[in-house]
């Protein structure tokens, strides 16, 4: 992964650890055939793509509320 994506990505979303959640989920997508939601004149990893796509706005996430929790739990 390009250390000035990961950068990047942070200023997105701030906390470490959802980023490589994010990340992870869309790079496995992007593995079974997904097309990339950027375009770039160089072939990027699936890494890569999943950070310009965070960078450039194309996905995001949002986080559960508590009731989704405490279903997911009960």
């Amino acid at each position: 992964m390009r250390d000035e994506y990961v950068k990047a990505a942070l200023q997105v979303i701030d906390d470490p650890n959802v980023l490589i959640n994010v990340v992870s989920r869309r790079v496995k997508q992007l593995k079974r055939g997904n097309r990339a939601l950027v375009e770039s004149l160089e072939k990027l990893s699936a890494e890569d793509t999943a950070l310009r796509e965070i960078i450039e706005r194309k996905i995001s996430f949002e986080p559960a509320t508590e009731a989704e929790i405490a279903a997911h739990r009960g």
